[in-house]
Formats: structure tokens, C-alpha cells, sequence
């Protein structure tokens, strides 16, 4: 039975499931620590539904195994990079041709980079639990979620030996590296669980040192009110300034501590989510993008994970990105955006400006 439904999560794109038992995860007080020490920032529906994410009964009373489920995102511009972009196998740093080096575009995390992976992924667990609930006759129920559920969906992750936690905080697979999605689907059907995976990070600290505000702590710890990814998706009031300067040009996510795990050597290309790739969002133009309205941004981010942001959080990522890497080209659009109707975004523009006027005058001594 277990096979079965190994074979028919392969043959609907994932391309790696594991099953682990539905008891709380061994690791739940560090979660309850970290939530202790507020390092989930505003992300309030964390500390509302802790008490489901530590304990999986709580979301689905009755449940006796939960697979664990992997959906590689690599593309082939990821396993093997054009000519002149380049990870060095003992630096941190990337160096880039083209768009990725003019000071008018940004950088958008990989998994954005696609349509909606909530949709795609969640139309194929549909169709797999309703194939374990068949498997599983007369009462099988079964609940699936990608991302959303009140799940240590890593940490159950590592249990059924899917993958491991980096020092990053993120799930590593030996299979995929960790340019993967995770899904999960509880259900009272009983299999025979797979063994937990171990550690293999070693020595290695290249995510600590890559991190440009420093957001991961200490090995395993991450800060996510510090975070690039937290401060431009999930932060929706003004970004600290102190690290307005260390974000670059990101103006969604931030992959640097992802990019240089040298695990991603085993990384493949995502058959299914290539084929949702957007390549138009693999850089783009923020002079563009910072005068978008809301219509033109429902349109061309509606079936984006970029929709979280909402118009006026892309917006105000994009003043700090000017903020870093513009010029004087870019002095005009922040002018109208520091007169937009949203402070949020007003306030960044004139940080943004006053940024670059620093740089011209510091040129001209």
C-alpha cells in the first residue's frame, strides 16, 4: 500500500515522499522557544495556532501517519548558470552579466519565479489524498496542505527522512538540495513510517556567513525579524533602516543562504514547476515597478506567490532597492512615488532619494 502511493506521488510530479507517525514532533519546544523570544516578528497566526503546530491531532483528530512531501523548484539556469554567472565553490558571492548588473533591476527569490505554487502543488495532493482515502476504505479521512497548515512541516520533514535542517533553518533533501517545496498530507490511514534523517551540515557555515543582516543567529537559529525574505514579503509596516542598505536590490525573498549550501550539487531541474516557470520574473525592472497602479499589479501578480506582497509592499521594496543600486535615471520615478498615496511607500522613496543624492555628490568630489 505504502508503495502505491509512493509510485502515485512520483507520477503526479513530486519528486520525493516520505511517511512519518502523526505524534508531536520531538522538536516542538524549540518552536515555542523561538516564538518565546518573539523572532517571528508580526507573523502573529504563528503564535495563534502554535498549539496545532505542536501537536498534528489538533489538526486532524485521529491521525496515524503523515507524508511528507518534496517538489524540487531548480531551473536549468540554477544547475547550470550562463556564461559569466557563477557561485565560487569558497565564496560566498555571485557575479552576474546582463539585467542582474544593470541598477535598475531587481531580484526576485527562485520559488517566486513561477506561477502560484500553492495552486499547482495543491491540485496534485488533492488527487493524491483522495487516492490514499480509496486505499484506506470505509472511513479513511485524509487533509492535505502546501505551506499554509498549522504544521512543523520541516521538522516532520526530517522525521520521515525526506530531508534534514540546516544550520539555515531550512530543510535540506541528500536527493534535491534545498531549492524544494514541501507539502504534507495527514490521514488516519496507518503506514509503517520511514527512519528520521540525520544531520549533515558538518563543519559547514558558508548560510551563516552569507546571510547580509546576519538574520541566521547561530547555527539553527534565524532571527526573522532580520530576515530579507520576512522583511519584504511578510513585514507590512516600514523596513528598519538599518537594513534598508544590506537588502541590495532584492525586492522579493532572499535565496543567498539557499544558493551557497553546497548540498545544492545534487539539485535537479523541477519537471513540474518548469513548465510554470515566469521568466519575465527572473529580474525585473524597477523603474517599472515602481510606478505600478493596483490593476497592473493584480494582472501581471495575481497568480504569483508576488501577490502576498500586495502593490504597496513591492512598491516600498523597490524604493530601497533604488535606494542601494540607482542612479540618477532613477530620481524622477522615486520623485512621483514620494507623492503616492500610500506612506508606506512615500516614506522609502524619500530614504531611497536622499540615498542616491549621496552617491552623486560623493562622485562629483
Amino acid at each position: 500500500m505504502k508503495e502505491s502511493i509512493f509510485q502515485r506521488a512520483k507520477s503526479l510530479g513530486f519528486d520525493d515522499c516520505r511517511v512519518t507517525h502523526a505524534r508531536p514532533p520531538e522538536t516542538a519546544h524549540i518552536f515555542e522557544q523561538w516564538l518565546a523570544h518573539d523572532h517571528h516578528g508580526e507573523m502573529a497566526y504563528l503564535h495563534r495556532n502554535a498549539h496545532k503546530r505542536v501537536d498534528p491531532q489538533k489538526v486532524l483528530a485521529g491521525a496515524r501517519s503523515i507524508l511528507t512531501l518534496a517538489l524540487s523548484y531548480a531551473s536549468a539556469r540554477d544547475l547550470h548558470p550562463p556564461a559569466g554567472s557563477q557561485l565560487h565553490d569558497n565564496q560566498e558571492t555571485i557575479t552576474t552579466t546582463g539585467k542582474e548588473q544593470n541598477s535598475c533591476f531587481g531580484t526576485i527569490a527562485r520559488y517566486a519565479r513561477y506561477e502560484d505554487y500553492h495552486e499547482i502543488i495543491g491540485t496534485k495532493l488533492r488527487s493524491l489524498a483522495e487516492f490514499i482515502n480509496e486505499l484506506g476504505k470505509p472511513n479513511t479521512r485524509s487533509l492535505w496542505y502546501v505551506d499554509t497548515g498549522p504544521l512543523l512541516e520541516r521538522d516532520l520533514a526530517q522525521r520521515a527522512g525526506l530531508g534534514f535542517i540546516g544550520k539555515h533553518t531550512n530543510l535540506i533533501s541528500r536527493k534535491l538540495g534545498n531549492w524544494i517545496f514541501l507539502a504534507e498530507i495527514l490521514t488516519t490511514l496507518e503506514l509503517p513510517p520511514d527512519p528520521p534523517e540525520s544531520n549533515h551540515c558538518g563543519n559547514c557555515t558558508r548560510c551563516l556567513s552569507a546571510c547580509p543582516t546576519a538574520a541566521i543567529t547561530a547555527p539553527f537559529q534565524l532571527d526573522a525579524r532580520r530576515c530579507i525574505s520576512y522583511l519584504t514579503i511578510e513585514l507590512k509596516g516600514s523596513i528598519p533602516v538599518e537594513f534598508r542598505s544590506l537588502m541590495g536590490n532584492r525586492i522579493y525573498g532572499c535565496d543567498d543562504c539557499l544558493e551557497v549550501c553546497p548540498w545544492n550539487r545534487f539539485a535537479r531541474e523541477g519537471e513540474l514547476m518548469k513548465t510554470h516557470a515566469k521568466p519575465d520574473l527572473t529580474t525585473s525592472d524597477l523603474l517599472e515597478l515602481i510606478v505600478i497602479d493596483e490593476k497592473t499589479f493584480a494582472r501581471r501578480f495575481a497568480d504569483t506567490p508576488m501577490a502576498r506582497a500586495k502593490r504597496a509592499g513591492l512598491v516600498r521594496n523597490c524604493c530601497v532597492a533604488l535606494g542601494n543600486t540607482g542612479d540618477e535615471k532613477a530620481l524622477a520615478s522615486l520623485e512621483r512615488a514620494v507623492v503616492d498615496a500610500q506612506p508606506i511607500i512615500a516614506e522609502h522613496a524619500q530614504w531611497a532619494i536622499d540615498q542616491i543624492q549621496v552617491r552623486l555628490r560623493s562622485k562629483t568630489k
